[in-house]
């Protein structure tokens, strides 16, 4: 398996598990919820990272899918457990937290998220993989890297704003609600996104190495390209004031 196909499922993955968390929340707390996940795009890495660690290390389990079930719970709860422990240790917040649920550990894992994830790998594996190894082979190779790329330097840049705005707002757990605190963070990270409508531009100048020496680096053709819009908007400005 190389870099790019793992990539691009860690990205579709994120996706599919963003829109499945989103319905699921909608449904239990009865109204519409659209605030979940770490980054401001419509994906949830978490899934992205599971779902390709039980692609690489579950495939020769697949014929058996009680096996199949039970390993992709253990893999997908590790993941969920380190993912909120992280999290807490360098935000000072809680994500999400189970403490509510029967047969959770430290409210970062519980039962029937365990449950689900190994749901979820039966369906990877038996559904959704097929499908999208299927529409990936009818994909030319050179269109499909491209797709990958383009992918992989929105995640990067939704990834350093993110980081970036959090690192300039000042989290702490009595600050929310409920420990759960996922939408308010990810609400607070918006509106200070939009407090900062420069905030890319500014971000983007932060990388001075990004020098024109590599011009075939695509983050640096992103600068350039910022540059420009930036002068643009400048001028624009300036003629009309």
């Amino acid at each position: 398996m190389d870099i790019a196909y793992l990539f691009f499922l860690f990205f579709i993955y994120s996706v599919i598990g963003y829109f499945s968390e989103i319905t699921y929340c909608s449904i239990m707390e009865k109204k519409v919820i659209v605030n979940r996940g770490f980054c401001l795009g419509p994906y949830c890495p978490i899934y992205g990272v599971g779902a390709v660690l039980m692609i690489i290390f579950l495939k020769k389990y697949q014929s058996d899918p009680i096996i199949l079930f039970f390993m992709a719970s253990i893999i997908c709860s590790l993941v969920e457990y380190i993912t909120s422990f992280l999290l807490e240790k360098i935000f000072k917040a809680r994500w999400w937290d189970y403490s509510n649920q029967h047969f959770n550990i430290e409210g970062r894992i519980c039962l029937k998220n365990a449950t689900l994830f190994g749901l979820g790998g039966i369906l990877i594996f038996y559904v959704f993989n097929p499908i999208l190894d299927f529409m990936i082979h009818k994909i030319p190779h050179s269109i499909f890297i491209g797709i990958t790329i383009f992918f992989f330097f929105v995640f990067l840049i939704d990834v350093m704003i993110t980081v970036f705005t959090l690192s300039r707002l000042k989290i702490a757990q009595a600050n929310f609600k409920k420990k759960d605190a996922t939408e308010e963070i990810t609400k607070m990270i918006r509106l200070e996104i939009v407090k900062n409508k420069n905030l890319v531009w500014r971000l983007l100048k932060a990388f001075p190495n990004l020098s024109e020496e590599d011009q075939k680096n695509a983050l640096y053709k992103i600068k350039v390209y910022l540059e420009k819009r930036y002068e643009k908007k400048k001028k624009f400005s300036f003629f009309h004031h």
